[in-house]
């Protein structure tokens, strides 16, 4: 007899019936959710026995990541965006490359035996953020608004960045003919699926919903439907689903807006269902096992990547916004590795094999830390971070300039609460 499903229910249901004691403290749901997993793990009670390589794994993993993407996709205002960009492009178009090679050169240096396309794919799989792990730094009315929105920015467009890279390298350790497949296939299917799904979601509602063609109870399943077209049109002709789904969600937002946010509640909340339970099945199957094969390289290389492979690159992209030092540090240390390198990781486990460690394990290894480390300090550090901007008079020159409010990631946003992230 299995007690997969009810160890995964009774796991939801206490973290919900706790989750508002936690708000604020420095315990958050991912860390109580990580924390059962691997108690509940084959490591220790072994009540969740689902391999790693299991369909299921993958499924949910690709359901979780398709949903997610498209949801932050939505989120993004574009034309906010423009006005704003400095900041997120200096993240993202310095930063994010910036990161992924000095993880790759780490992980070269420390794993000897791991090919150079090895060492490219870790690098990509750690190099996306989890802003809702340290949900204190993006929800906090104390600190800076520019702030607040470059990480949660960054978050809500890394993963779908880093997508087609994965799939390149990826493609690049298969073989020398293959990434020029990925990019036309995998990548211009992907596109076109997307924009498929997201003309015609968007369409929908701009054209549905004035003329009332659209029941209520119907409106928040229009971005699910856009999701799942999108990913289906691209896995039928052969390219990247998660590509699609990323590229739907932006279209459908800048389509469906201002009324996006109301309809983007349901897909919000199924997207931290699904990053609850992957949460579960990471700390059970993912990384309790691999505690068993800890080496002092794979530490090292984990705590370097949360310091200096993503604070080295930040603080490169931020020379010249006359940030100060705490803005640099705080942008720097929170970028909190999550639900996109789980799933990251567990589509390479499935294209790879198992052999594919050490790059899984460090992985692995690296969320796990950072679940922990991220989800601990963000309420103390956004705490003293505040005491100093407030010190300062709100007079810095980055830190205190006006940004527009996006719309963050969590089913509480679409509610006009304090989003969260699980």
């Amino acid at each position: 007899m299995t007690w997969s499903l009810a160890t995964l229910g009774l796991t939801l249901l206490l973290v919900a019936g706790v989750s508002g004691r936690l708000t604020g403290t420095a315990v958050t749901p991912a860390m109580v959710v990580v924390a059962i997993g691997v108690l509940v793990g084959p490591l220790v009670l072994g009540d969740l026995t689902i391999g790693p390589s299991s369909e299921t794994v993958r499924t949910l993993a690709e359901a979780t990541l398709a949903v997610v993407l498209f949801s932050d996709a939505s989120r993004v205002d574009l034309s906010a965006l423009r006005r704003e960009r400095s900041i997120p492009i200096r993240l993202l178009g310095v930063g994010l490359p910036l990161t992924i090679v000095l993880g790759a050169l780490a992980a070269a240096a420390l794993f000897p035996s791991l090919s150079l396309s090895g060492a490219l794919i870790l690098g990509v799989i750690l190099a996306p953020t989890d802003a809702g792990l340290g949900s204190a730094v993006v929800t906090d009315p104390r600190l800076p608004q520019r702030v607040r929105q470059s990480l949660n920015v960054e978050s809500g467009l890394n993963d779908g960045i880093c997508v087609p890279v994965l799939l390149i390298a990826l493609a690049a350790a298969e073989g020398t003919a293959q990434p020029v497949r990925v990019i036309i296939e995998e990548i211009g299917f992907g596109l076109l699926g997307g924009l498929l799904a997201g003309a015609a979601a968007g369409a929908v509602v701009r054209l549905g919903a004035p003329r009332r063609l659209i029941d209520e109870a119907w409106r928040p399943l229009v971005p699910i439907a856009a999701a799942i077209l999108a990913y289906g049109i691209a896995d039928a002709l052969g390219g990247s689903g998660f590509i699609a789904a990323f590229i739907a969600g932006g279209l459908f937002g800048a389509i469906a807006r201002p009324g996006a946010a109301g309809e983007m509640h349901f897909t919000e909340q199924a997207g931290a269902l699904l990053g609850a339970v992957t949460f579960l099945v990471f700390g059970a199957v993912l990384l309790g096992p691999e505690l068993d094969h800890l080496t002092w390289q794979l530490i090292l290389y984990a705590v370097l990547s949360l310091t200096l492979v993503r604070m080295l690159p930040v603080a490169l992209a931020l020379v010249g916004t006359h940030a100060r030092a705490p803005t640099v540090g705080l942008i720097g240390w929170f970028g909190p590795r999550g639900l996109a390198s789980i799933v990251f990781a567990v589509i390479v486990e499935d294209a790879q094999g198992p052999g594919s460690s050490p790059v899984l394990t460090a992985a692995y290894l690296t969320v796990g830390l950072s679940v922990m480390a991220h989800g601990a300090s963000a309420v103390p550090l956004v705490r003293r971070y505040a005491a100093w901007y407030a010190r300062s008079g709100g007079s810095a020159e980055m830190e205190g300039g006006p940004a527009h409010e996006h719309r963050m990631r969590g089913p509480r946003a679409a509610a006009g609460g304090a989003p969260t992230r699980s």
